[in-house]
């Protein structure tokens, strides 16, 4: 299954052309936030950094391919009142620079955001090496560290500017693919950072999912609605701090909970559910997400179908677990 799987090609179209605005929004706040800098390692025209060069060239720093280097140096610009950004690959970001965000930016709680693009399963072609799934979990249990991942562009342009205004150090990983914004849509819709936002409500089972598996947890609410089976859908971009409050709420009022992250079960979205509910109102949980594998190459579509990361699959594991 494709994450565009249903979409018109005019409508593809517009997730595609979305996808290429998201990058850009760093740039469009520079003028806004003067002690905004960008640092990137290397790679500015793959995660789009570029923008923010083109419109601001004094406040960006290409600092090649020496990560744990630029992460030194981001928190060295912090302590003068800069904001720095940190931009490169998830698997570079979480793997190669984690000691340098330990250390000199989580420890002393400097104010360091890093992003971590192409994260996930969904890299495709680029395989198991470069395919993170294990950032959320690595992040995670940094002391202090806010861990998030938007599901789409109108999702990662907030979750951008709320960052620039978060006094502390901040993890956001971002995909690779263009995928349908469905946020702008939603009526009532308000992000905040460790907040939670209900999408659909329901009343049979509750399915609380991150970044792209947002728009594959709406799809099967609406294929499994079909089969008359009510799904609320809870999009949980902020994974650390967990929103306690709109987890408790669901499970209580739907019984069940399914998770669904692009990342390892262990570690993840689906453990932050789950130690959170064990503790204080312990229900059935089912999670979706890699299962203690490593990835493997191929396009991002088969790859996510061959580790059931897609609506179908959803659909099949909900049926399931509500029958059992």
């Amino acid at each position: 299954m494709s994450i565009f799987s249903g979409l018109s090609l005019e409508n593809l179209q517009i997730a595609i052309e979305a996808a290429k605005r998201s990058p850009k929004a760093l740039a469009a706040l520079a003028e806004k936030y003067p002690d905004l800098v960008c640092f990137d390692a290397d790679l500015a025209g793959a995660t789009m950094t570029k923008y923010f060069k083109a419109a601001c060239p004094e406040r960006f720093f290409d600092m090649g391919i020496a990560e744990a280097d630029m992460v030194g140096v981001a928190a060295g610009m912090s302590l003068c009142g800069f904001k720095p950004f940190v931009n490169t690959f998830a698997m570079f970001a979480a793997g190669r620079a984690w000691e340098q965000v330990r250390n000199s930016v989580a420890y002393p709680h400097l104010n360091v955001k890093v992003v971590g693009s192409h994260g996930g399963l969904s890299v495709g072609e680029d395989g198991a090496t470069h395919q993170c799934i294990e950032d959320f979990a690595i992040m995670r249990a940094i002391p202090g560290m806010l861990v998030l991942c938007p599901c789409d562009g109108n999702e990662m342009r907030l979750a951008v500017e709320a960052l620039v205004n978060y006094e502390g150090p901040a993890y956001m990983r971002l995909g690779r693919l263009a995928v349908e914004t469905v946020t702008d849509s939603i009526p009532g819709y308000r992000f905040e950072l460790g907040k939670g936002a209900t999408l659909r409500d329901g009343t049979d089972v509750t399915i609380i999912a991150v970044g792209m598996n947002v728009q594959m947890a709406l799809a099967a609410a609406d294929k499994l609605a079909a089969e008359g089976v009510s799904a609320r859908v809870i999009d949980m971009h902020t994974i650390k701090p967990l929103d306690e409050e709109i987890v408790i709420e669901a499970a209580k009022a739907c019984g069940k909970v399914i998770t669904c992250e692009e990342h390892s079960i262990i570690g993840g979205l689906g453990e932050a559910v789950c130690s959170y509910l064990a503790e204080t109102c312990p229900v059935p949980v089912k999670r979706i997400g890699v299962n203690d594998k490593f990835g493997c190459s191929g396009t991002a579509a088969e790859v996510l179908k061959a580790y059931g990361l897609s609506a179908e699959h959803i659909v099949e594991v909900t049926k399931v677990f509500l029958n059992r």
